[in-house]
């Protein structure tokens, strides 16, 4: 191998090294993330992440934004509501105690939308019942973006009651939120 190609490799190799160590350690970065579960419920916190009412909670990245808050990219959301994969009739823009329906007509009010975070609550009317708390948490960590999802119930519904409707709708969540990750790891950079 002629000498000018191993020594751009070991540059290359040299340049790299740091962002493949510090990818690598981007989720020891975020192990102490369970700790703010606990915020995920504003009411009734202490009973909020048991067993019965914790339906999921999922995390996505969002890549790399090195310059952009997480407070950048919920308002990126709320002031382009559009980018939520199901916004149905809900207006462009989204604010603390806002009702809209949602695609099919499933109808949530805004609980809160402030900070680092967007909390909606279903109504009555809503496909999967009344009372369901959806909570998008946005972090940042050595520049990396993340979106954490939290979802629990004021008490069971039908649908969570049984087995089967239960894990179709945390599977369902689990890719609809997927999406609005997706778009959020392009749309961040516009944050």
């Amino acid at each position: 191998m002629p000498r000018e190609r191993r020594a751009a490799r070991r540059a290359l190799a040299l340049a790299v090294a740091p962002c493949l160590a510090l990818a690598l350690t981007v989720p020891a970065a975020r192990a102490d993330a369970g700790a703010g579960r606990a915020a995920a419920c504003d009411q009734e916190r202490e009973r909020c992440l048991d067993g019965r009412r914790l339906l999921y909670w999922y995390g996505y990245g969002l890549g790399v934004h090195p310059f952009t808050t997480p407070e950048a990219v919920r308002r990126q959301l709320t002031d382009n509501f559009r980018l939520f994969p199901v916004s149905g009739s809900c207006p462009g823009r989204v604010r603390t105690g806002d009702t809209c329906d949602l695609l099919g007509g499933n109808p949530v009010r805004v609980e809160s939308a402030a900070g680092d975070h967007l909390q909606i609550a279903t109504l009555p009317g809503h496909d999967l019942g009344k009372g369901l708390h959806i909570r998008f948490t946005f972090t940042r960590s050595l520049g990396f973006h993340y979106l954490d999802v939290a979802a629990w119930q004021d008490r069971e519904t039908d649908c969570t009651r049984r087995v089967l409707c239960g894990a179709a709708s945390r599977a369902g969540a689990w890719a609809l939120w997927q999406v609005l990750a997706q778009t959020l790891t392009v749309s961040a950079w516009a944050a």
